[in-house]
């Protein structure tokens, strides 16, 4: 909490600041709703009528606000971060929301037949009438007790101002349905009630009847009372009339029941009934209509139009010729123009029968036809009986085979497509041509244009409409070999024709793929498509030459071809192999650095110590300035968001971001601030580039160079959905697109003197007590969550009731209404005994936790052991201190860290033990969190100890981490995708609580 009043303090002008201060001590705030690592509040504005809501997220230094101001932060943000830290300094909670504070209640009331509304304040159950202006005391107070009004409540205020004191005139309420739709308070006599949007009235029924048939109306059966004004009451809900427009007579008549006789029903269908349709629904439930005409025969008939590159078809059964009525799902539609005819009921189904056995379509039911399916109709329809409306299937006929052409001339790329001279010899179908010369296209005229033939391909089409009309057969074949990479290509290129710098190796590699030779210009690039081999050494001091291991000298000529190239690198080496070492041998020039806050002060000692020579600078902390003259800017993601005017000024030589995947979510403002950046280089630094979704690795790639995927929704119909579905053929195409920007070495492959890494996981077994605990969270929240779930609920409330679960098997004072439950549990005490053994044996541990409140229960048993310990979570100040203190020979043996704050980018290998507190869905975090012992500098085996209570969800967790771990396999290996943690998921891990 204190780090994020300092950052709002920081962003804040003080005048802002004073008006927030004034605020908190009008006592302004009360809090909403908690949430793990999010804090609602409402504050009460001095002015303006409605009370801002203000949501903060402590761990990130984070905030937002529902008022309409334009700085940010504003006073509301303010008063809440200074009324949170005054709260936690005394001691006394904050209001909850609604605690002394009234809010607007509407009481609706019967008056002679009518319904009418009156307002009141109401606090603390108590409502005072209220027949003034809210804006008169928009400074939201009354009577000297203040109230909070919403946003249903203003809109109800001007839908009423031209008479704000009296707002029980009849006709009036009907208007403000939809604003009192919205609002929790509405009352009818005394008892609350939903106000619905949804108008009940009255239907029309036709019945048989003796000698003919009986045409009534009556009221929906729902409704319990009408009032006059247009309103009707069904239990707990208020719904407005729907209007009926009926004549006098007709209401008069028609509810009890008008007759029919026979002769009079073909009046009935074609005059009353079409009438009425048109102002109520209106149930036919009687055989005898109609009965205006006899011996018509049905006949069939298509309406044919073109739509895009297909073609709409809507069959139809109809009477008469013209049409004077048709079969519309059943039902006999009278068209006007003529007399109603009785069914054919059997000559209709002969009709519906021929017309699905020789074109495949039912009456009534349109369809689109696909190019493909369309000229395979047209045929059809040359044969049939049926008649056809429209000219527009004349369209569809098949012209011939289509043969391609690939031109390539340096870095410019054209296709062609022309009709095959061969002329329709079905014999040679699909096989298409590439001609593979540079130059002009071939002789012979252009009929399709590439980007249909690409589009109708990846449709599933087997053939494309031809420039001159007609259609004629894809060089399939052709096309499953090359379309992919060839839409790729094209999807690059600029207005000149040229291939963006990223596709050439795609080029070169097509080039060889097609037996022709590269261009001289791509022959350079050869090292991206080999593997690697081949590619220059860079020119780095003898220095680093010496301190440099083999792999990372390799990763340095990598990252410095491709900065020569105009080309960005993504550098995705196992945690703990030097990743910022490698980056720092290949940066020339200005050079911007993009770091957590916790790894900014590991970057300047990595400069002083392997790049004296280099100058830097840190931009962080107040009056920060940017220093043109440094050749290293190091900065915080944080900063970038916060300040991306100023970073984004400077045109970088090399930009490098470190544990890049902090813009894997490409919506949020970290990532769209980087993509702002303009560099001439780019290196992004990460040794989790996939963890949840294969977004996560489009957003990094795209931040690299833009383009390389596609566009985002480009790259999720091509390559996410099929890599989930475990499409082999995509998986290994998205490998090869990024294989030339992308590398990743493994500890086991380029380390293998690491010492051993090896996972213990303890069983613990919770006592009476905390099984009573677990066993009520899960009896009050599991199965009403799954059945939900299974229903296609919302997923918070199993996030929440996930949330508890894990709780309660780690410590039961951290559920909700069980605070009182102080002192160790079974798996701390199992915790602590493991810590005193390893601390006896002269060892180092490092214990993780998501929650700072269990890092909280810790302390407390730690002290009584007398085993001295540090602490980084998201409040640590000074974390390169407590990192160096830890380092130390002498240093505590003991830190507990929150995995959000330590468990990326730290170097803590004095550690050999480390201790997971408790499951993550997702194991990539756990496996970060043990690489901050296990990594380049560790000397001795490291131990990662997993506390799982037994019988609790937490084995479900471990269950799901085998499948997770494919997930980044996917893009980088050769293994199947994976996905969020999904509905399915969720409820597979409730189910297993």
């Amino acid at each position: 909490m204190q780090s994020l009043f300092e950052a709002v303090q920081e962003a804040c002008p003080r005048p802002t600041w004073s008006r927030g201060v004034q605020l908190a001590r009008a006592d302004a705030v009360s809090v909403e709703q908690r949430d793990e690592g999010e804090i609602a509040l409402r504050v009460v504005a001095r002015r303006g009528m409605v009370a801002p809501e203000v949501t903060l997220h402590p761990a990130d230094d984070e905030w937002e606000c529902s008022c309409s101001s334009p700085e940010d932060p504003c006073e509301h943000v303010v008063a809440s971060v200074i009324a949170l830290r005054q709260s936690k300094k005394t001691g006394q909670a904050l209001p909850a929301q609604g605690e002394g504070r009234g809010h607007v209640a509407y009481e609706l009331t019967e008056r002679s037949g009518d319904l009418l509304m009156t307002r009141a304040i109401e606090v603390d159950g108590e409502r005072t009438p209220f027949r003034g202006s809210l804006t008169a005391v928009a400074a939201g107070h009354r009577d000297g007790r203040a109230f909070i009004t919403s946003s249903a409540d203003v809109a109800i205020e001007r839908a009423l101002a031209s008479r704000p004191a009296d707002v029980s005139s009849s006709p009036r309420i009907t208007n403000l349905l939809d604003h009192l739709a919205r609002s929790d308070h509405v009352f009818f006599e005394g008892r609350p009630i939903r106000v619905d949007g949804e108008p009940l009235g009255i239907g029309a029924r036709v019945v048989d009847a003796p000698g003919g048939v009986r045409l009534f109306v009556e009221q929906d059966r729902r409704i319990e009372r009408v009032f006059r004004n247009g309103l009707a009451l069904t239990g707990d809900a208020l719904h407005p009339l729907a209007p009926t427009k009926l004549t006098g007579r007709e209401k008069a008549d028609l509810p009890r029941g008008r007759f029919y006789s026979d002769d009079e029903l073909a009046t009935l269908v074609t005059d009353v009934l079409p009438d009425l349709e048109r102002r109520i629904p209106v149930v036919i439930e009687t055989r005898k209509l109609p009965t205006a005409r006899r011996g018509e025969k049905p006949r069939l008939r298509v309406e044919v139009s073109r739509e895009a590159d297909g073609l709409r078809v809507l069959p139809t059964l109809v009477y008469g010729d013209p049409p004077v009525a048709r079969i519309d799902a059943g039902r006999l539609v009278h068209l006007g123009g003529g007399e109603v005819p009785i069914r054919n009921e059997p000559a209709e189904n002969a009709a519906i029968s021929r017309l699905r056995s020789e074109l495949g379509l039912r009456p009534g039911i349109g369809a689109r036809l696909s190019a493909t399916d369309a000229i395979a109709f047209a045929a059809g329809l040359a044969g049939s009986s049926v008649e056809v409306v429209g000219t527009a299937h004349h369209e569809f006929q098949l012209r011939g085979d289509l043969e391609a052409s690939l031109h390539i001339d340096d870095d410019r790329v054209s296709l062609d497509f022309t009709l095959d001279r061969a002329g329709g010899d079905t014999s040679r179908r699909g096989e298409g041509t590439s001609t593979g010369a540079r130059g002009g296209p071939s002789v012979g005229a252009v009929v399709a244009r590439p980007e249909s033939v690409l589009r109708a391909w990846s449709q599933g089409e087997s053939v494309v409409a031809l420039e001159g009309g007609g259609f004629a057969n894809l060089p399939e074949d052709w096309l499953n070999r090359f379309g992919d990479r060839i839409a790729d290509l094209l999807g690059t290129l600029d207005a000149r024709g040229r291939v963006a710098r990223h596709a050439l190796p795609d080029l070169a590699l097509l080039c060889e793929d097609l037996d022709q030779p590269p261009p001289p210009s791509l022959e350079g690039l050869r090292p991206l498509l080999e593997g690697f081999e081949g590619i220059p050494k860079a020119e780095i001091s003898s220095d680093l030459v010496e301190v440099l291991r083999d792999y990372q000298r390799r990763g340095v000529d990598w990252l410095v071809f491709l900065r020569r190239a105009g080309l960005g690198a993504l550098l995705a080496d196992d945690m703990g192999l030097g990743k910022t070492l490698q980056a720092l041998c290949a940066i020339e020039g200005r050079t911007l650095v993009v770091a957590p806050t916790s790894v900014l002060h590991g970057w300047m000692r990595e400069i002083e110590r392997f790049r004296p020579e280099v100058s830097f600078s840190l931009y962080h902390g107040p009056g920060r300035k940017l220093d043109a003259s440094a050749e290293v800017t190091i900065t915080s993601y944080a900063l970038l968001r916060q300040d991306v005017d100023v970073l984004t000024e400077p045109t970088w030589d090399c930009v490098i971001l470190d544990e890049a995947q902090a813009i894997k979510n490409p919506e949020s403002q970290i990532a769209r601030a980087a993509h702002r950046l303009d560099a001439r280089a780019r290196f992004a630094l990460t040794g989790t580039p996939v963890e949840n979704r294969l977004d996560e690795l489009w957003s990094q790639l795209h931040f690299l160079n833009p383009g390389l995927l596609g566009g985002r929704s480009e790259f999720r119909d091509r390559y996410a959905r099929p890599i989930a579905e475990g499409d082999a053929e995509v998986t290994a195409r998205l490998r090869q697109r990024t294989r030339p920007f992308l590398l990743r070495r493994l500890k086991s492959e380029v380390a293998p003197e690491l010492p051993a890494l090896s996972e213990i996981v303890l069983d613990c077994e919770l006592s009476s007590e905390e099984r009573e605990v677990y066993d009520s969270v899960r009896a009050a929240t599991v199965r009403d969550v799954v059945e939900r779930l299974r229903g296609g609920g919302n997923v918070m409330a199993a996030l929440e009731a996930l949330l508890r679960l894990r709780q309660a098997a780690c410590h039961a004072s951290l559920v909700p209404g069980q605070e009182d439950m102080l002192g160790s549990s079974s798996k701390l005490e199992a915790l602590f005994a493991r810590l005193e053994e390893a601390v006896a044996d002269g060892h180092k541990a490092l214990v993780f936790s998501q929650w700072t409140s269990l890092l909280d229960l810790v302390e407390p048993g730690l002290a009584e052991r007398e085993i001295e310990w540090l602490r980084l979570d998201g409040s640590t100040r000074d974390r390169g201190l407590v990192v160096d203190r830890f380092q130390g020979e002498h240093g505590p043996p003991v830190m507990l860290l929150s995995l959000r704050a330590g468990g990326t980018g730290l170097n803590l290998t004095a550690a050999d033990h480390v201790f997971l507190l408790d499951p993550w869905w997702n194991p990539a975090v756990e496996a970060q969190a043990a690489d901050r012992a296990h990594r380049i500098g560790q000397q001795r085996p490291v131990v990662v100890h997993r506390l799982i209570a037994r019988g609790t969800v937490e084995e479900g967790i471990l269950m799901l981490h085998e499948r997770k771990r494919a997930l980044a396999n996917a893009a980088l290996e050769d293994a199947d995708g994976s996905s969020r943690l999904t509905r399915d998921e969720l409820v597979e891990l409730l189910e297993s609580a």
